[in-house]
């Protein structure tokens, strides 16, 4: 069935990063119907920062130019209360991490690899480094004298480094796991330096924090340098990292609280005998505090996310969050240090939190009953002198947008309507909280999205997500690539159960997918599409999924008792034995095939170990169940995905078609995990509407 696009599009040339150094304009859209076309091009709002004064909002938009295949990131300056945004910069590439610096009267930023300084209206620009491996990140002190950056360091042993007289020699010499990550190949690692900063001439050479050690700092793929910060007086800098290399780094996932000492180059570690992750460390207002995030166990990446504060003084540390049952995010102080402000996803939903130093009370800050996402807080002080959170928040029904919170009562004011213009001419989408009992008894958030002009009296094809992680969480975030929105504007009730396995509703109920993948979270799937099929508004059903959910898809492909009408796997695990043998981070498969942590049994989630609950897994691996498959599939995979690496997605198509089985592969060869490029987007959501349409409408 060929796909009707109805969309109109008056202007739709954007000016971009590839243009004459114009001015980014917002494309004016026309849309009666909501495509993936008009999604790819809202503007996307990030990073805010509030310049020292609190008068003004520094942010960026990314805007995407489809008919280029690029996207390119501007600055825009706004006053505090969301008035008179003014586009700054005009840049041909695009711009990242820029920050107020000199008290407020310029802007330091990255592009092209390096940093550049120019005047808060954007004029004035000039190179402020020269770094031979480039910049990634930079913070400043905050006297203003130093400033760390991150750039890449090398990591690798080349041909020539071994033979001199091969130059043409083209071959990667392997001697140790982790010699891949996600989309790469392990050549080059992020490194963090320290450098002089003068307020004219440009800096080419700073200070390894490692000083040379074959760590990562920040650690990859997800940390940057959120994971450092500086002490009040600048004296010191406080930094997450894991120190381990190869089998040892595979396996876990220990990353450390160090304090660093500027003048010495010395440091020490803070989270000495805490075995799991350690990270975001940020210090007091008054620097005789450190707070940071702190998992528990070792090796399980999915544990309960606490947060702690240490003495200096003392080096006493105490946890802050014991009788909280959910995941610590972003945490910021208090500009009076008596608390700690943070972001957590409780029942389906991601709100702002406070946590009291003096008495260790936790109090919600953003309203209880109203669908957003809040993401982490940074502090201003607006023009009416009273401290404010800057933020962004997500709902299902829009993109992010700025948005002021105040502290004291929880009101909120959205700054930014960068999207606006776009949302105003879609139809409205209905959305319904529904909570189901599963049965083990348990109560399951599961959110209904209704197509719009919903008459229950009519039938509408619907479509299942198996949510990925396989700790996440169905919230009210927003992605251009599983767009909950977009999916119910095409005619489709969109069925999203927070099922066993998913976080922000207690660690109980977020742990017992591990060891599990096959039993309660799959039952949970099938009550969710029961109770949707039972409706007489629903006829035909799809269940699509990506990574994890791409799993559940192989998964109930096999189980599902012809409840469902067609399946979409996106990067999705076909085969756990070889995925064991094939993925990077082996925490993770090892912890989740009911394995325990290194250095004490590490390969006791393996396919050779004797552990039942390894066994079980393995016997049950989707694979096992192709002789079940009877309806139509589509495999869908990107080339540079080494996190489930994509002959898994070629041994899943491969067994439909030898078991006559209706079913297309899609192949990225330029795509990870995800489908990023615009173009390929594109092509990504019009297939996979076309494959619902074909075979549910």
């Amino acid at each position: 069935m060929k796909r009707i696009i109805t969309i109109s599009i008056l202007v739709m040339m954007l000016a971009s990063c590839a243009m004459n150094n114009q001015y980014v304009k917002k494309p004016r859209v026309k849309a009666d119907h909501y495509t993936p076309e008009v999604m790819r091009l809202m503007g996307k709002v990030s990073d805010p920062q509030p310049s020292p004064d609190g008068s003004k909002i520094l942010y960026g938009v990314t805007y995407t130019d489809i008919e280029r295949n690029i996207e390119c990131r501007q600055l825009f300056v706004m006053d505090a209360d969301g008035s008179n945004p003014v586009q700054i910069t005009k840049a041909k590439s695009s711009i990242t991490n820029a920050r107020w610096i000199d008290g407020g009267n310029k802007i330091a930023y990255v592009r092209m690899g390096q940093m550049y300084v120019c005047k808060p209206d954007g004029k004035g620009e000039r190179l402020a480094s020269k770094v031979p491996n480039f910049i990634g990140e930079f913070k400043f002190s905050p006297d203003g004298k130093k400033v760390l950056y991150t750039a890449d360091f090398k990591n690798y042993t080349a041909p020539t480094d071994r033979y001199p007289d091969l130059k043409r020699a083209n071959v990667r010499t392997i001697d140790n796991l982790m010699y891949r990550h996600w989309d790469h190949f392990v050549e080059y690692i992020p490194h963090t330096y320290i450098a002089d900063f003068k307020p004219r001439g440009a800096f080419s050479k700073g200070v390894d924090i490692l000083d040379g050690e074959p760590f990562e700092l920040p650690t990859e793929p997800w940390s940057g340098l959120e994971q450092l910060n500086w002490s009040p007086d600048s004296k010191y800098i406080a930094y997450s990292c894991r120190k381990a290399t190869g089998r040892d780094y595979a396996f876990s996932t220990n990353t450390d609280i160090y304090l660093y000492d500027v003048a010495l180059k010395t440091c020490e570690n803070l989270t000495e005998g805490m075995p799991g992750y350690d990270t975001d460390p940020v210090f007091s207002p008054d620097g005789s505090m450190i707070a940071w995030l702190s998992m528990e166990r070792g090796g399980y990446e999915a544990d309960r996310v606490r947060l702690f504060v240490m003495d200096l003084a003392t080096r006493t540390r105490r946890e802050l969050t014991s009788r909280f049952t959910y995941n610590v995010e972003s945490p910021a102080w208090s500009p009076d240090g008596s608390s700690i402000w943070f972001s957590a996803v409780v029942e389906g939903l991601g709100q702002i939190w406070k946590a009291n130093l003096a008495d260790g009370t936790l109090t919600r800050v953003t309203p209880e009953n109203e669908w957003f996402d809040f993401a982490g807080p940074r502090f201003t002080v607006d023009t009416f002198g009273n401290d404010m959170i800057v933020t962004t928040n997500t709902s299902m029904m829009r993109p992010a947008e700025i948005v002021a919170v105040n502290p004291a009562d929880g009101n909120w004011v959205q700054l930014t309507h960068e999207n606006d213009y776009i949302i105003e001419q879609l139809e409205d989408i209905k959305v319904e909280d529904r909570w189901l009992t599963t049965t083990d008894g348990g109560k399951m958030l599961t959110w209904v999205l209704y197509p719009p002009k919903f008459d229950p009296k009519k039938v509408y094809p619907s479509i299942l997500v198996c949510l990925g992680g396989p700790q996440s969480c169905f919230s009210q975030s927003w992605s251009t690539r599983w767009n909950y929105r977009l999916m119910a504007s095409q005619g489709y009730v969109v069925v999203l159960p927070n099922r066993h396995g998913t976080t922000g509703f207690g660690q109980a109920w977020c742990e017992q997918i591990s060891g599990d993948y096959t039993g309660q979270n799959m039952e949970d799937y099938l009550t969710a599409a029961d109770a949707l099929l039972a409706e007489p508004y629903v006829g035909k059903m799809a269940a699509i999924g990506a990574s994890y959910g791409g799993y559940s898809v192989y998964n109930l492909a096999g189980t599902h008792q012809k409840r469902f009408s067609a399946f979409i796997a996106h990067c999705g695990i076909f085969n756990e034995e070889h995925m064991y043998m094939e993925t990077e981070e082996m925490w993770f498969p090892n912890w989740d095939n009911g394995g325990v942590a290194m250095p004490d049994v590490p390969q006791s989630g393996a396919p050779w170990s004797d552990n039942p609950a390894a066994r079980k897994l393995y016997d049950h691996s989707p694979h096992t169940m192709v002789k079940n498959w009877d309806t139509p599939i589509m495999v869908i995979h990107g080339e540079k995905d080494f996190r489930v690496p994509y002959d898994q997605g070629m041994a899943a198509f491969n067994a439909a078609q030898m078991m006559g089985v209706e079913s297309k592969m899609l192949l990225f060869p330029d795509e990870n995990h995800w489908v990023l490029k615009p173009q390929n987007c594109i092509y990504w959501h019009r297939e996979v509407f076309d494959w619902l349409d074909k075979h549910c409408k």
